[in-house]
């Protein structure tokens, strides 16, 4: 070797080892399902740039797997539930969201809601004890010299062992129920005139009724929210600090919040500077698709091809929802590649090929897509997005109806009820969509808009990230509304001032009037009797 490529490689390894020394060190907390899909490509990211990361895994992960290669580390902890209790609780929550809700009434949704609430809620306490309550895993978080905890805030507890810690705090979440936790946590603000409430399936265009009905839906589910979650949270977190401490206080301590939606998706709003919308993270462009798949997409000719799938924890349908699918899509002229574990429906077209697994983002970014059959979930319809593929969403459970809502209403989607449509409801959405341009124009449209932004979604992210663990914090964004009370935040104590004033001005003025009448009236009358 020559000395000036041993010179070349020494700069080079000492440049990486000075890049990795001033690298931060990153506690994530732990998450699932698609909140953890969403979530690596950030940490990949952070880890390129040399910063050091450790995701907490509890032993019942469905979807972290320590035992995969990876380029961050793994701290397993272990919890009194079991991964196929976690998997129950699941499959309980797609049965009543798919086929139980639709033909329940109010009461019955409300009281089989409020029993999924409370399991969950057990579910979330018992993977929070493998943390909090385990003097190893608390050591050696303490230990650990973390710089920042980043966290999806779907599972408590990151808020408190942030604090533990003395650490700054980063949440990456697309929403919460009527945007609660954005709303009284994270004090932004949602005027219910024109800010649809996350689940509401409105938009920011409402007539009289729908505002009444907004109005009504926030305050619903902040009683509904606050009597059966963030009661419950408050005492744990009180029993374990041994006072009184309110969860949402401590999740308001939140230094940045990353939410995963964009302009494209989003109504227009007001935000906080400590809000940043870093909608489709994990979005990339499109790469070969395998050969036997390539082959089949190039046999659709002109007509192009239909990509179907309803997500990574769907595995089954029943045999009927199948076979009324496959009729649907056996009576469109494209082809159709379509993710489904369950038994070969008996109606399969020839048009239609079944895949165990599909590579979502590389066929909605190929040529000859020409639609997406999708449940709407935000990864999904972010892929979408970002490659300006018009949509047919059947919203199955979650924030997939919401996100319809918001698609539909931007003209870039038809949707469908699982429950109630047919095969020739789902044969005219896929032709709708592909046939009438106004889909593929608004869903180009919306994929400029995703596009044309200072930094790409991941960049932004980490940069906040980045800023966060240099700034210790980023308590520069964070609004004086944190520390008001909530008559101070409404002026009402202005307004009494106020109000008292205006009293006090009509007592004396009743009172100046009084005295005047008296001494005019009380002088004329002694005068007449003088007289």
């Amino acid at each position: 070797m020559k000395q000036g490529e041993r010179l070349l490689i020494s700069v080079l390894l000492t440049l990486c080892a000075t890049w990795s020394a001033n690298g931060g060190n990153i506690l994530v907390w732990y998450t699932e399902g698609s909140h953890w899909i969403n979530m690596k490509p950030v940490l990949e990211t952070l880890i390129d740039r040399g910063h050091k990361v450790t995701v907490l895994v509890p032993s019942s992960s469905m979807f972290m797997n320590t035992s995969e290669p990876s380029r961050f580390s793994y701290e397993p902890f272990n919890v009194s539930v079991t991964k196929g209790e976690m998997e129950k609780i699941m499959e309980d929550v797609f049965q009543f969201s798919i086929y139980e809700a639709d033909h329940m009434s109010y009461w019955q949704i409300y009281n089989r809601f409020m029993e999924i609430i409370r399991v969950n809620m057990n579910c979330s306490f018992k993977l929070l004890d493998g943390v909090l309550k385990s003097e190893t895993i608390m050591m050696k978080l303490k230990e650990g010299k973390y710089d920042l905890l980043f966290s999806d805030p779907i599972f408590p507890g990151s808020e408190i062992v942030a604090d533990i810690l003395g650490v700054p705090l980063v949440l990456t979440l697309r929403f919460s129920m009527a945007n609660n936790w954005e709303r009284h946590c994270g004090q932004i603000p949602a005027p219910p005139s024109f800010v649809p409430g996350t689940m509401s399936k409105l938009t920011d265009k409402m007539t009289f009724m729908e505002r009444v009905w907004n109005f009504l839906f926030y305050q619903m589910q902040d009683i509904m929210l606050a009597n059966n979650i963030w009661k419950e949270v408050d005492k744990y977190y009180s029993d374990y600090t041994g006072k009184p401490t309110s969860a949402c206080e401590m999740l308001g301590k939140a230094d940045i919040w990353l939410m995963r939606t964009y302009w494209d998706f989003e109504f227009p709003r007001p935000f906080l500077p400590n809000f940043k919308f870093v909608g489709g993270i994990h979005c990339r462009p499109a790469k070969p698709l395998p050969k036997d798949m390539e082959e089949f997409v190039q046999s659709s000719g002109d007509a192009g091809v239909v990509v179907f799938t309803l997500g990574s924890m769907v595995k089954n349908m029943t045999r009927e929802k199948g076979n009324m699918i496959a009729t649907g899509l056996a009576q469109i002229p494209q082809k159709v590649l379509w993710r489904y574990s369950g038994e070969k429906p008996e109606t399969l077209g020839a048009n239609t090929r079944i895949y165990n697994w599909i590579p979502q983002n590389d066929l909605l970014g190929h040529p000859k897509t020409r639609a997406f059959i999708t449940h709407g979930g935000t990864n999904g319809i972010y892929e979408a997005i970002y490659h300006g593929v018009p949509m047919v969403g059947i919203p199955l459970f979650g924030d997939q109806p919401d996100n319809m809502a918001h698609l539909k209403a931007k003209g870039a989607a038809v949707t469908l009820e699982i429950n109630f449509m047919t095969s020739e409801d789902l044969r005219d959405a896929v032709n709708t969509v592909i046939n009438d341009k106004s889909y593929k124009e608004n869903a180009m449209r919306l994929s400029s808009i995703h596009h044309d932004r200072p930094m790409s979604a991941q960049d932004e992210a980490v940069f906040w990230i980045e800023s966060t663990m240099r700034n210790k914090g980023a308590k520069h964004l964070r609004v004086q509304s944190h520390e008001l009370t909530w008559y101070q935040y409404h002026c009402l104590d202005v307004l009494a001032f106020f109000l008292s004033i205006d009293l006090l001005v009509i007592f004396i003025f009743i009172k100046t009037c009084r005295f005047c009448f008296r001494r005019c009236c009380g002088k004329k009358k002694y005068n007449k009797e003088k007289g």
